[in-house]
C-alpha cells in the first residue's frame, strides 16, 4: 500500500493545532498582578507530548467433496443416508438476491454459502461478506429409526425457486419419498435484508427416533472488515434475547465464554457495523452458546475476529419438525433494524447499559441522524458537540465558581496547614470548620463533574458504535467510524500502533490545556496528605488520549477535541467577564459572620473527629 503523504487536508490540521497554540498564549497572557505572584512560584511546567492492508483472502475449510460421478463412492453414499437416498444428488447452488442481499445457497446441506452486502465495501473497497468460503455452518443432526445419525450439512436437498407475489421462495427438499421430504424454505421480500426461513418436515413421523433429539447447530466465524482487527474486535460480540425480553452479551474481550440460556428469542451474531442473526417466532427452549476470541494482537494479515457457537434442541410436534424463523444479514444500523420492532433486532445495537444507553439511543442517536441529513458528517459533530457543551455550561460554572472560591481561601488553608501540621486530626476539623463558615463545600466542584459521567459514556458509546459515520470522510479522516492516519510508521509501537492519527494530538492538545486551568488552580493549593498528585494527573491524561485514541474512532477524538475546545473558551469567559473574584471574597466574609447551623451529617462528622481528639490525648497520658 502507499504511504500517505501531507495533502490539503493535513496541513489544516498543523494549522489548527498552531492556531490553538497562538490563540491560548495570547488570552492566557497573564496580568501585571499575576506576573508579579508568578515570579516568585513559577519556574517548573514544560510540556512533553509528542510521540511519537490487505484484501481478505479466506481460509477455505471445506469438506472433501463427493465424486458424484464414481458409482461405487456414491453407492456408498446411498447406503449411509438410508432413505434419505431418494434425493437427486447434484451439486450446485441456487441465487436468491434482491436490491440490498445477495445469497447463495448450496444443494449439499441446503445451507446459506455466500451472504454478501450489496451497498457496502469494507475499508479496502471489497464487497463486505458475512458468510463466505466456508467461514459458516448451519446443521440439523438427528437419529434415525433404524439407528442412523444423520446431519443435513452431508444431505442434497432439491432447490425449486419460485415467485410468490414479490417474494422469491426457495424451496430445498430432502426427500425419502416424492411426497415425503425434509424442507428448508428460503422466503426473501423485495428491499429487505429479513428472510423468512421455515424448517419442516412432512410424513418423516415413521423416520426419525422420537427418543432422540434433534440438534440444530450454527456456528460462524466473523469476517474482518475494518482497517483495524483489534478495534473491530472490541465491537464484535453475541448478543441475544432471552428468558422474557432480557437482552445479554457474551465477552467481547476474554478467550473464550460459554452459556446455557433459556428461552431465547433471536442470536446476534455481531461483526460491529454487520450482523447475522438468527430469531426464531416459537423461541429455542434452551440454548448453548460460546464465543472464542481469534484476535491476539494488531495483525494486519488477520481475517477473522471470533468464532461463535450455537447449539439448540428442536421438539418434533407429532413427529414432525416446524420451525418458523428469519435470517437477518445486514447492516447494525438503528435506522434499519428498528423496522422489525415486532422482533426487537434494535436491542441488539450496544448503546450502553441503563441510563447511557437510553441517552445514547433516545438522544444522541436522532439528534445526529438529524443533524447529519442536512449537515456534512464532521460538521454535524462539530455543531452536536457545541450544543452539548453550551447545554453543559451552567455544570461547568458551578464547577469554576467551586474553584475560585477554593482560591479565595487558599491563603486561610495555607495558614491552617502551617499552624496545624503535626497534627492532622485537628488540622482536618479546622478545615471544616472553615469550609463550613464560610459556606463553601469542597465537594460542590465534584458533583458538577459527576452530573456529566452520563454524557461522557454515553458519547463515548455513541461514536464507535454508529453506523452513521462508517466511512464518512472530513477533512484529512477518511473513516469518522476508524481512526485518521497522517503518517505510517515503519514499525509498531506497543499500546500506540504504527501509525499516527491526528485528531487524538489535537485533542491531547487541547486536554492539556483545559487541564492547566482546572487542575493546575488545584496545585497551586498546598497538597493535602492522602490527595492525588495533581500534577501527574495533569500530564496522565492527554497521554492517556494521545496513546489510547490513537487507534479510535477519529469521530470520537474530533468530539474530545472541539468539546475540551469550546470548555477552554467558556471558563475563560466566565473567569473573565462574569466571576469577580472581589465580590466571591467578599461574599465569604459576610457568610463567615453569620452564623451557620450545622446539618446532621456535619454534626455527626464534626462530633466523632472531637471523639477521636480526645481518645488520642487520652493515649498520650
Amino acid at each position: 500500500m502507499e504511504e500517505k503523504k501531507l495533502d490539503i487536508n493535513s496541513i489544516i490540521g498543523f494549522v489548527l493545532i498552531f492556531g490553538i497554540l497562538l490563540g491560548w498564549m495570547y488570552l492566557r497572557q497573564p496580568s501585571p498582578e499575576e506576573l508579579e505572584a508568578q515570579k516568585a512560584q513559577q519556574e517548573q511546567l514544560e510540556a512533553e507530548v509528542q510521540a511519537a492492508e490487505q484484501p481478505i483472502e479466506n481460509e477455505v475449510t471445506e469438506a472433501p467433496k463427493l465424486d458424484l460421478q464414481d458409482s461405487t463412492t456414491l453407492a456408498k453414499y446411498k447406503s449411509s443416508i438410508g432413505a434419505f437416498g431418494f434425493t437427486r444428488t447434484q451439486d450446485g447452488t441456487s441465487i436468491l438476491e434482491n436490491e440490498l442481499l445477495y445469497l447463495e445457497v448450496a444443494n449439499k446441506g441446503a445451507q446459506i454459502l455466500t451472504a454478501k452486502m450489496k451497498d457496502f465495501v469494507t475499508y479496502d473497497s471489497i464487497p463486505v461478506y458475512l458468510v463466505k468460503d466456508g467461514n459458516a455452518n448451519f446443521e440439523l443432526s438427528f437419529t434415525t429409526n433404524d439407528n442412523r445419525v444423520l446431519s443435513t450439512k452431508d444431505l442434497y436437498f432439491e432447490p425449486s425457486l419460485t415467485k410468490s407475489g414479490d417474494n422469491q421462495v426457495l424451496s430445498m427438499k430432502a426427500k425419502i419419498s416424492a411426497n415425503q421430504f425434509l424442507e428448508y424454505r428460503y422466503e426473501m421480500k423485495p428491499n429487505d435484508y429479513l428472510v423468512d426461513f421455515t424448517i419442516r418436515s412432512q410424513g418423516l413421523n415413521g423416520v426419525f427416533n422420537s427418543s432422540k433429539p434433534v440438534t440444530l447447530e450454527w456456528d460462524l466465524k466473523g469476517i474482518r472488515h475494518n482497517k483495524s482487527v483489534q478495534y473491530e474486535n472490541r465491537y464484535t460480540r453475541l448478543t441475544y434475547n432471552h428468558d422474557g425480553d432480557k437482552i445479554s452479551k457474551l465477552s467481547e474481550s476474554s478467550d473464550l465464554d460459554e452459556e446455557t440460556e433459556v428461552d431465547v428469542k433471536w442470536l446476534s451474531y455481531r461483526q460491529h457495523f454487520f450482523s447475522s442473526i438468527l430469531a426464531t417466532k416459537e423461541h429455542f427452549k434452551s440454548v448453548d452458546i460460546s464465543s472464542e476470541n481469534l484476535v491476539e494482537e494488531e495483525d494486519k494479515q488477520q481475517k477473522f475476529t471470533k468464532a461463535y457457537t450455537t447449539q439448540t434442541k428442536l421438539e418434533l410436534q407429532g413427529g414432525e419438525l416446524s420451525q418458523n424463523m428469519h435470517w437477518y444479514y445486514g447492516p447494525t444500523d438503528v435506522a434499519v433494524l428498528d423496522n422489525y420492532k415486532e422482533l426487537g433486532l434494535v436491542e441488539s445495537i450496544p448503546f450502553g447499559w441503563g441510563i447511557f444507553g437510553w441517552i445514547n439511543r433516545f438522544v444522541f442517536t436522532p439528534f445526529y441522524t438529524f443533524l447529519s441529513s442536512f449537515l456534512p458528517y464532521g460538521i454535524a459533530i462539530i455543531i452536536m458537540t457545541i450544543i452539548v457543551r453550551l447545554a453543559l455550561s451552567p455544570v461547568t460554572y458551578k464547577s469554576y465558581l467551586s474553584q475560585a472560591k477554593m482560591k479565595v481561601l487558599k491563603p486561610e488553608l495555607t495558614e491552617l496547614n502551617e499552624k496545624y501540621k503535626d497534627n492532622a486530626m485537628k488540622k482536618q476539623q479546622e478545615t471544616m470548620k472553615l469550609y463550613n463558615k464560610a459556606g463553601v463545600s469542597p465537594m460542590s466542584g465534584c458533583i458538577p463533574a459527576l452530573l456529566q459521567l452520563p454524557i461522557f459514556y454515553s458519547l463515548f458509546m455513541f461514536f464507535p458504535t454508529s453506523f452513521a459515520l462508517r466511512q464518512k470522510p472530513f477533512l484529512w479522516a477518511e473513516d469518522l467510524s476508524s481512526y485518521d492516519t497522517i503518517f505510517n510508521l515503519p514499525f509498531n509501537i506497543p499500546f500506540y500502533g504504527d501509525h499516527v492519527s491526528l485528531f487524538p494530538i489535537l485533542a491531547s492538545i487541547a486536554i492539556f490545556f483545559y487541564m492547566m486551568m482546572t487542575t493546575g488552580q488545584s496545585m497551586q493549593m498546598q497538597q493535602q496528605p492522602g490527595m492525588p498528585n495533581m500534577k501527574f494527573i495533569m500530564y496522565l491524561s492527554p497521554i492517556f488520549m494521545l496513546v489510547f485514541f490513537n487507534n479510535y474512532a477519529s469521530g470520537l477524538s474530533l468530539y474530545y477535541f472541539v468539546s475540551n475546545l469550546i470548555t477552554i473558551f467558556i471558563m475563560l469567559a466566565i473567569k473573565n467577564y462574569i466571576l469577580d473574584e472581589d465580590k466571591i471574597h467578599a461574599q465569604i466574609q459576610e457568610n463567615k459572620k453569620k452564623p451557620k447551623k450545622e446539618n446532621k451529617f456535619q454534626k455527626k462528622m464534626r462530633e466523632m473527629m472531637e471523639q477521636a481528639e480526645e481518645q488520642k490525648k487520652a493515649g498520650r497520658r
